[in-house]
Formats: C-alpha cells, sequence, structure tokens
C-alpha cells in the first residue's frame, strides 16, 4: 500500500516508521499542517484532541532534528504529564530509522535526578510541562537558547490549569528568531495575545468537526487499571455473549496476543493485522462473516472495508488516538436501522478523551460498573433457557434420538433430576474469573480535585489545616498553588500535604511553622480574587 504521506515530502526514514505503525494516509490535520512547518512558518492549528495533531507537528519535529546537535532543538509543552509521556511515545516511534536523536521527557511528580540524568544525554528535542520546565530553568539545567521550533501543544488546557504566568515566562527565554507552533481547541483571548506577540504571520488552519450519526448505536464504557484489561475483557465477551463482535486493538503484537490468549480459553475468534498474506485475511474474514469465527480482533488498517451484516457489537480494547477513527469503528454496527453495541475499555487517564469523544460525536457515553461474576452467570443461565425454550418450539423429529429416549423412559428417572443433568452435561465448564483492579465511576457535582502527596510527606511533622478563598472557580489547579505558595509566601513543598480543591475554596493539610508564612498570602490578588487565609477543621 503507497503511503500517502509522501505526497507531503515525508522523509523516507518517518515514511518506513509510519508504515509499521500502519498509518498511511495523513488526517486532515496533518495534511495542512506539516507542509508550512516543515518550510519554518509559524502556524496556529485548531483542532479537537484525537485529530492527529501529535504527529502535525511531530513529523516536522523529526524531520528537522540534527542528529550531530548537543543542544535543545525543540521544545514542545503540555498541559499533563499525561500527555507529555504520549507525545513522547508518539515521536519516539517517528525515530525508528532516524538514529542520533534524542527525547527527553520532563514532568512535575517523579524524581529530579532521573529526569536531570536524561537531561545529560543532551537531547534535540525536550517535551514538558510548564511548571517542571520553569523549575529546570532556574536551576540552570535546561537552556533554550538554540531552540529553533517551540510547540504548545493543547494551550487554551494549559491556560485553565493555570500556567499563564510560566507560558509567557518560557516564551520570553525563546530566541525571539525561532518557529511558533500552537494547537488549541479554542481561541481564549490570552491564546489569541500569544499568537499576536510571538507569532510572525501564522499559518491558520481550522479542522471543523464532521456531521456524526451514532443514534442506533449504545455507546458504554468500563474502568479498570491497564494491568486488568485482558480480564476485563473476557467479562464483557461473556457478560454480552455478542453473536459477533469485533475487538480493536491499536498494535499488530496486541492482536496476536489477545487472539491467541482467547483461543486458549475457547472463544471462537481469529486475529487480523497488517502483517498477514493476503490468503490469510481472505480465510479470516470468510470465517467471520459465515459465523464460524464469533470474535475477530483487528487493527484499524487491517479492519477497512469490512462490513458484517447484522454486527452486533464493537469493543475499543483500545481506544484509537483519533476521534475520527472511534465513529468509523462504531459505525460497522447499528447499520441498516439496526441497533448496535460500542463498548470502550478505559484506563483512569483515559477519562478526559471520553469527554472528547462524547463532544465530538454529540452522544452520551454511559460510565458503567464491571459486571460481576454473579451478575455473568446469571446472564449466561438465561440465555441457555432461552435455546432450551427455542429447541422446544422447533419440534424437530424424535426419530434420531428414539433409541436413546426409550431407554431413559425405561430407568424411570424424577424428570427434574433428568432436565438438570442434561444442562449441567451442556454447559460449558464452570470460568474461573480473576479479579480486575477497579476504578471508582461515582461522580459527584462540584467533585472537589483532591491531590494526595502522602508518598512525600514528612512523617515526622504534624499538619494542621488551613482554607484559601480560591478555587475551581479561578482556574485553581494544583501545580499553580504550590508555585504560588512557594514564589509569594516562601511555603516549601516539602511542608504542603494533601490538597483539596472545591469550586469556592480549597482547603490544604500544611505544617504550623508554613502556616505562619502562608498567612502572606492575604490580601493577594489571584485571578481577580483577594486572597483570605485562614485555619480549618479538616480537608473535607
Amino acid at each position: 500500500m503507497e503511503n500517502k504521506f509522501l505526497e507531503l515530502n515525508v522523509s523516507e526514514d518517518i515514511i518506513n516508521a509510519l508504515n509499521d505503525v500502519e498509518i498511511y494516509e495523513p488526517s486532515e490535520i496533518q495534511a495542512k499542517a506539516i507542509g508550512p512547518m516543515v518550510e519554518g512558518l509559524d502556524v496556529i492549528g485548531q483542532a479537537q484532541t484525537g485529530t492527529g495533531k501529535t504527529f502535525a507537528y511531530g513529523i516536522p519535529l523529526v524531520m528537522k532534528a540534527d542528529p550531530k546537535s548537543n543542544s535543545v532543538e525543540a521544545l514542545v509543552l503540555c498541559p499533563t504529564r499525561e500527555l507529555g509521556l504520549q507525545v513522547s511515545q508518539e515521536l519516539t516511534k517517528l525515530l525508528k530509522y532516524k538514529k542520533g536523536v534524542r527525547i527527553v521527557t520532563v514532568y512535575g511528580g517523579e524524581s529530579y535526578q532521573i529526569q536531570i540524568k536524561a537531561l545529560k544525554n543532551k537531547p534535540q528535542i525536550v517535551v514538558g510541562t510548564p511548571g517542571r520546565i520553569i523549575d529546570l530553568m532556574d536551576r540552570g539545567l535546561l537552556k533554550f537558547q538554540n531552540v529553533k521550533t517551540l510547540v504548545l501543544d493543547e494551550a487554551d488546557e494549559m491556560l485553565n490549569m493555570g500556567f499563564k504566568e510560566d507560558l509567557e515566562t518560557i516564551l520570553k527565554e525563546c530566541p525571539a528568531e525561532r518557529q511558533t507552533a500552537l494547537f488549541s481547541a479554542t481561541m481564549p483571548e490570552f491564546i489569541k495575545k500569544v499568537a499576536k506577540s510571538y507569532q510572525h504571520d501564522p499559518v491558520h488552519i481550522v479542522i471543523k468537526k464532521k456531521t456524526l450519526t451514532v443514534e442506533n448505536i449504545e455507546q458504554v464504557a468500563y474502568m479498570c487499571k491497564r494491568e486488568s484489561k485482558k480480564d476485563l475483557l473476557i467479562r464483557i465477551l461473556d457478560f454480552y455473549d455478542f453473536k459477533n463482535c469485533i475487538v480493536f486493538a491499536n498494535t499488530k503484537s496486541m492482536v496476536d496476543e489477545l487472539a491467541l490468549e482467547l483461543n486458549k480459553l475457547g472463544y471462537k475468534v481469529d486475529g487480523l493485522h497488517g502483517d498477514l498474506k493476503q490468503n490469510v485475511r481472505d480465510r479470516v474474514m470468510a470465517q467471520f462473516k459465515n459465523g464460524m469465527t464469533k470474535i475477530l480482533v483487528a487493527t484499524d488498517v487491517a479492519a477497512r472495508g469490512i462490513d458484517v451484516e447484522g454486527l452486533e457489537g464493537i469493543i475499543n480494547f483500545d481506544l484509537p488516538q483519533e476521534l475520527e477513527i472511534y465513529v468509523h469503528r462504531i459505525g460497522r454496527t447499528g447499520r441498516a436501522g439496526q441497533s448496535g453495541v460500542s463498548i470502550s475499555m478505559l484506563t483512569p487517564f483515559e477519562r478526559r478523551r471520553l469527554k472528547d469523544i462524547e463532544h465530538y460525536t454529540k452522544g452520551e457515553i454511559n460510565i458503567r460498573e464491571i459486571p460481576t461474576v454473579e451478575e455473568i452467570k446469571e446472564k449466561m443461565s438465561g440465555r441457555q433457557l432461552e435455546r432450551i425454550i427455542e429447541e422446544v418450539n422447533l419440534h424437530r423429529p424424535v426419530k434420531e434420538n428414539a433409541m436413546i429416549l426409550g431407554k431413559l423412559a425405561k430407568l424411570d428417572l424424577d424428570p427434574t433430576e433428568l432436565v438438570n443433568a442434561l444442562i449441567n452435561m451442556s454447559q460449558a465448564k464452570s470460568k474461573v474469573y480473576n479479579n480486575i483492579q477497579v476504578v471508582s465511576t461515582r461522580v459527584r457535582e462540584d467533585k472537589p480535585l483532591r491531590v494526595s502527596k502522602q508518598k512525600n510527606k514528612p512523617q515526622a511533622k504534624s499538619f494542621i489545616y488551613a482554607h484559601l478563598n480560591i478555587g475551581k472557580k479561578e482556574l485553581l489547579r494544583p501545580q499553580a498553588l504550590l508555585q504560588l505558595m512557594e514564589k509569594t509566601a516562601g511555603v516549601r513543598k516539602s511542608n504542603v500535604g494533601d490538597i483539596v480543591i472545591r469550586k469556592s475554596g480549597t482547603n490544604i493539610e500544611i505544617t504550623q511553622e508554613a502556616y505562619s508564612y502562608l498567612k502572606k498570602l492575604n490580601g493577594f490578588k489571584y485571578q481577580g480574587t483577594r486572597i483570605a487565609v485562614s485555619k480549618t477543621n479538616s480537608l473535607d
């Protein structure tokens, strides 16, 4: 299959890397942004999460990175640790055939020593969150005098998290003669100000949402920790017992792994991905369409063109990177007026992506409690009863079974015991379900944002509770609060315990000594609110 990124003059090493991850066609944002970025032009990319923007700026960054350089040439700013790690993982995929280019990810919550050690390798590309970037700049461990490209990924989210001052500090630290790429779902005033102040004639790219139809598809989601996903998949398969379904995974190796494990457990399953020869792919598809295989585990590229009449379910074992792909996946069920079910399996860090999908599809995705073993067995018993009644109603000829029926009649067995024995014989061997590490799905309105620093809390110190009259309405986030307390009042992070941020106020654990410093915030303005500090009885 010819890779259409060739039309964008993408280098051969990156084309090979894209082929390995089965990406052959650029998304809209990639098609429009890669050219200008390779040319060195400033870019504003207005697009939702999941539209492929990481590769839109990542491909030009990797293409232009100099393997011989010993200084930071590109800086990517992200609002969260999770996005930073995700960006680094995507960029690393592109570097498979380009040796000598190094990427380092820096973010709060991880040991400075680990990140300092990584920086000693002299990376050409640094991905990080604003707070940790500032800390490393202040320590003289990160220098940006040779930065050629600065990327602000999800700029509006960074603003929402209170990184406004940090962003301006970093922007001023980088050379004036540089390329600046700004990606944001929305364009609030501060982002417009950044574009006006720090960009030169930017190319403005707006990716409009497409009209989507998912009315006939019930969209549900289950949440668990990553290590329990395979066990959750087994419960989902048994609970729903689809006549046929497609399980989507993002990598060829995961397709092989899931197909093998499900086969061992007795499921009628097969795998489909780009490494299979055409005759094997044809066989796999034929068996799935004629019902010999009930479960097809596939990558998106391999599943292109699959059209199975009456497909009952779609299971997203991995969420796709792009929102459009999610719609393509679930659109394979619920066709021709029939109903279908789409099930997404989430880790805790993917809850936010679920909101992006809901926003994009204009549909609601219900997060459900994981089926218990008792609920699964009850469902199985109900389905077995339906099959028995269906078999009785068919009134099949008894000729083939006449001899057995005659002998059973002579034994004068109790009818209830006889039926029970036949049911037990027809049932599959009792399955043992592993425990699943679950994540709470309960959501309260105005749910407080709780950040625990218990691991770092000095056990020898006693804490008291303090209240600040600023919270979510001032867009307060934990990172911003810790920086405010440290820079303005001299409160060290080590003297702060748990933090609970609510809409109209914040409670924190703090040492008695540090509380005397915290009171310096009294009267200080934050997002237009004059701060008042007081003692309180608890965090809640």
